[in-house]
């Protein structure tokens, strides 16, 4: 049921925005210790539970974590029946783990190259540009000038709904030096070219934990991993992994407004006050009964 109860009319479009898979080929786990095929399925199987019937299911980056074309292909398995069902196209985003060649052979079913793996995608009305901000054999990220070049005339001309930018490695700081050290290099210039265009968001992963901040006046957003998540509860110099906190994103754009939502990963137990029954009741009532029957405090 779509009904609107309070100032905003619903989202234009939505989003699930997933990150950091880091699978393995023959579901190795990963560091010894984690299961990032397991990690994906229930991250997956979470995703689809929420009812929600996205315009797009955006990865953004480090799909595998060796770039072995059996891991690829077992993502794709994991992923793209998901996808069928939500009837969602799914946006692959190249990150400093996987490699392009690979990627565009196993993914996007391209013949193999080192070019920078990026594209553009009308989400009706909403446009998507993928950036790959890898650098062959590094882990550090970069924009070099002819994909900059490029994302400058894509953005000459506005979309009818603004624009998202995806891509891996975030443009904006890390309080750990792991990330300080793998960071966006040379920002100045990506600012420079997405001044005074339509850019609403920029959604990224890499951190592997959940964060967000503004770059050049655009929100930023960062999902955290499906495959482990950093333990922040730590001093930064010791932070590390841990199989704990898996989450993924759901963003709405509304005319005026791009929202985030972190959507936590976990087995627990919740409430049953909320339902749709109960949705039906408030939307059969005039606005100053819902506020009588649910705002109202009571003594």
């Amino acid at each position: 049921m779509v009904v609107q109860f309070g100032q905003y009319a619903p989202a234009r479009r939505t989003l699930l925005h997933i990150s950091d898979t880091h699978l393995l080929a023959g579901n190795r786990a990963l560091a010894g210790r984690f299961d990032t095929a397991a990690n994906l399925t229930r991250a997956l199987e979470a995703a689809e539970a929420t009812g929600i019937r996205p315009d797009a299911i955006v990865f953004t980056g480090d799909l595998t974590d060796l770039g072995e074309p059996e891991a690829y292909a077992a993502l794709r398995a994991a992923v793209e029946p998901v996808a069928a069902r939500l009837e969602a196209p799914v946006i692959w985003v190249a990150g400093n783990h996987d490699e392009r060649t690979v990627l565009r052979r196993e993914l996007l079913d391209l013949a193999p190259s080192e070019e920078p793996v990026t594209g553009v995608w009308d989400l009706g009305g909403l446009r998507l540009i993928a950036l790959d901000s890898t650098v062959p054999g590094w882990h550090h990220g970069d924009l070099d000038a002819e994909q900059l070049e490029w994302l400058r005339g894509v953005l000459r001309i506005p979309a009818p709904l603004g624009t998202v930018l995806a891509m891996h490695h975030p443009p904006l700081p890390s309080h750990l030096p792991l990330f300080d050290i793998l960071e966006l290099r040379d920002q100045g210039r990506l600012a420079e070219v997405i001044a005074g265009t339509d850019v609403r968001a920029i959604v990224a992963g890499h951190l592997h934990y959940s964060t967000s901040g503004t770059f050049a006046g655009v929100p930023v957003s960062v999902a955290a991993a499906t495959c482990y998540t950093m333990n922040l509860a730590r001093p930064a110099v010791d932070v590390n992994g841990m199989d704990a906190g898996q989450s993924f994103h759901v963003v709405h754009v509304y005319d005026d407004t791009i929202t985030h939502a972190v959507v936590p990963v976990v087995e627990a137990p919740t409430g049953d006050y909320f339902s749709a029954e109960w949705v039906a009741r408030m939307a059969a009532m005039t606005p100053e009964e819902r506020l009588e029957a649910f705002s109202r405090k009571r003594p």
